[in-house]
C-alpha cells in the first residue's frame, strides 16, 4: 500500500502537477485552506503569526495610514502659535543662548503662517483655514502635538517613521501588522500601498518593504492611475505568444527548478512566498476588478470624496479605494500624498504660501470624507486611521517665504479604532521649534498603534541575525492618554 502522504500530494506538488496556470494556483490555495491537500496544507490555516493569540484584546482590526510625503508644516496646519504672528519679521531668538541651525539653509526671520487659524468643535482645537473639511472632523481626532524625529533628512526620516530605523532593510509598520495578524480575507493582499499617481515617495519601495520578515508581508503597490493598476496580474495584450500551452510549459520548468531549490534549501521561505504570490494573483484576477470599479458607489459618495473635481480626484479616489479595501478584509492600507522630489509634495522650502495650499486642497476633503464615510458605515469603531509625515518645518524663513526641515517637533494624528476622540497630547514651545511637554517619538507612535491592534510591541519580535528584532527597536512607550 502506498503511504498516505504519497496518495495526497503536498500543496507544492499539487500546485505544479495540476496547476496549468494561475487558475490552478488559486484552486490549490483554496483546497489548502480547507486542509484538503495533505502534508503541508496547514500553511494557510492561520492568516497571521498571532491570529487567535493576540497579546490583549484589540480595539482596532485594520489600519488606514495617510502619509504626507515631505514634512508637513505643523505651525501652518495644526500648531497655532501667537508668537509667530507677534514677532513676524524679527530675528529668530529662542533665548537661553541656544544655537540655531537649519539643515539646508541659513536661519531667516520669524515667519508667521500666511493663513488664518480658527478654533473648531467642542474640543476647541485650532486648525488652519487650509483644512476647512478636516476642521469639521476635529472632535474625532487625537492629535500628537509634539512628535519628534531623530533626523531632519528625508530618507532616514521616512525610514524611521515607516520602519523604526534610520537605515534601509527593516520591515515597515504595515509589514509587521501583516506578519502578526494576516488578512481578514483570502483574495486580496494583506498590506496594500496606494502611492501618489505622480510617483513613488523618497526611498521608493523601501518604505513598503517586508525587510527580513517573510516576503509575503511586503506592501502590494496599486497604481490607481495606470490602465493596469496591479503590475503583472495578467499578461500584456501584446504578448500573444503567452498561450495556455506555453504557460504549462513554463510552469513545468519552474516546477523542476523549485524542486531542486527546495532540496538544497529546505528552510528558505522565499519560495513559499513566491508560491503564495502566485496563488494570490490568481484570486485577485477575480476579486480586484470589483474592488477598483467604483460604478457601484452612489453619486453622493463620489461627491463626498471629491471625485469628478480635478483638485481632489486623485487623492479622493485613493481614499475611497482604501475604504473599499478595508471593507473587504485588507488589514493595512497606506495612502501617500506627494511624490519624491523638490516639488508637488509637502517639502515646502521655497514658498509656503504658494506650495502648501495645493497639497491641502488635494487632500482635505478626501480625508474628511474618509472619516465620515467610515463612521457612517460603522467601520470607524474598529478601523484605525493615521495621519503621518516624517518631520515638521522651521518657524523661521528659508529663501524669504519657505520653511526648512525640522525634526524638533511636528504633528500627527489618529482617529477611530479605540482612539480617544477630541484630545491632544504633547505641546511644542512657543515657536513650534521644539517639543516642550510630553514629546512623542516614532517608537511611541508605533507602540500605540500596535497596542490598539492587540499587540505588545515588546513581544512582537522576529529572530534575525542572532537578535530578536522588533518594530520599536529597544524604545517606545504606549501613549495611554490617546486610548479611550
Amino acid at each position: 500500500m502506498r503511504p498516505f502522504h504519497s496518495v495526497f500530494p503536498s500543496r507544492r506538488e499539487f500546485l505544479w502537477r495540476f496547476g496549468g496556470g494561475l487558475g490552478g494556483a488559486a484552486l490549490a490555495q483554496m483546497l489548502g485552506a480547507d486542509r484538503l491537500l495533505g502534508a503541508d496544507a496547514a500553511v494557510h490555516s492561520t492568516p497571521g503569526i498571532l491570529s487567535g493569540g493576540l497579546h490583549h484584546a484589540p480595539r482596532a482590526k485594520r489600519v488606514i495610514q495617510l502619509f504626507m510625503n515631505g514634512g508637513a508644516s505643523q505651525m501652518d496646519l495644526f500648531d497655532y502659535k501667537p508668537a509667530l504672528f507677534r514677532r513676524a519679521g524679527e530675528a529668530f531668538n529662542p533665548g537661553a543662548g541656544e544655537h540655531v541651525e537649519a539643515p539646508t539653509s541659513e536661519p531667516g526671520k520669524v515667519l508667521k503662517p500666511p493663513f488664518e487659524f480658527r478654533q473648531h468643535g467642542q474640543s476647541g482645537r485650532w486648525v488652519s483655514s487650509l483644512l476647512p473639511h478636516l476642521a469639521g472632523c476635529v472632535d474625532d481626532l487625537a492629535l500628537l502635538m509634539a512628535m519628534q524625529s531623530r533626523t531632519n533628512v528625508h530618507g532616514p526620516g521616512r525610514y524611521l517613521m515607516n520602519t523604526g530605523f534610520l537605515l534601509p532593510g527593516f520591515p515597515c509598520l504595515g509589514a509587521w501588522v501583516s506578519y502578526a495578524l494576516g488578512s481578514e480575507c483570502d483574495n486580496l493582499p494583506t498590506f496594500v500601498v496606494l502611492p501618489d499617481t505622480k510617483g513613488l515617495p523618497y526611498n521608493q519601495k523601501g518604505n513598503f518593504s517586508a525587510g527580513f520578515l517573510p516576503v509575503a508581508n511586503q506592501g502590494t503597490i496599486i497604481q490607481t492611475a495606470s490602465p493596469t493598476p496591479i503590475a503583472d496580474l495578467r499578461p500584456p495584450s501584446s504578448a500573444g505568444y503567452i498561450t495556455p500551452e506555453a504557460d504549462r510549459a513554463g510552469l513545468d520548468l519552474l516546477r523542476q527548478m523549485n524542486r531542486r531549490h527546495l532540496a538544497a534549501n529546505d528552510g528558505d521561505a522565499r519560495l513559499e512566498g513566491r508560491i503564495q504570490s502566485y496563488e494570490l494573483a490568481a484570486k485577485m484576477q477575480l476579486s480586484a476588478p470589483e474592488v477598483f470599479a467604483l460604478d457601484g458607489e452612489t453619486e453622493a459618495t463620489r461627491q463626498l470624496y471629491g471625485l469628478g473635481e480635478k483638485t481632489t480626484e486623485d487623492f479622493g479616489r485613493r481614499c475611497l479605494l482604501a475604504r473599499r479595501l478595508v471593507e473587504r478584509g485588507v488589514r493595512f492600507v497606506q495612502v501617500w500624498s506627494g511624490a519624491g522630489g523638490p516639488t508637488n509634495n509637502w517639502d515646502n522650502h521655497a514658498n509656503i504660501e504658494k506650495e502648501l495650499p495645493p497639497m491641502c486642497a488635494a487632500t482635505d476633503q478626501p480625508i474628511a470624507a474618509l472619516l465620515k464615510d467610515l463612521k457612517a458605515r460603522g467601520l470607524l469603531d474598529d478601523t484605525l486611521v493615521l495621519w503621518t509625515t516624517e518631520f515638521g518645518r522651521m518657524p523661521f524663513s528659508q529663501s524669504g517665504s519657505g520653511r526648512d526641515h525640522n525634526g524638533g517637533t511636528f504633528v500627527g494624528w489618529m482617529a477611530g479604532g479605540g482612539v480617544k476622540p477630541g484630545v491632544a497630547y504633547g505641546e511644542s514651545d512657543e515657536w513650534s521649534w521644539k517639543a516642550a511637554h510630553n514629546p512623542a517619538t516614532n517608537y511611541d507612535f508605533h507602540a500605540t498603534v500596535l497596542h490598539l491592534l492587540g499587540l505588545d510591541h515588546t513581544r512582537l519580535t522576529f529572530r534575525h541575525d542572532g537578535s530578536n528584532r522588533r518594530l520599536t527597536d529597544v524604545h517606545g512607550e504606549v501613549i495611554h492618554e490617546l486610548i479611550s
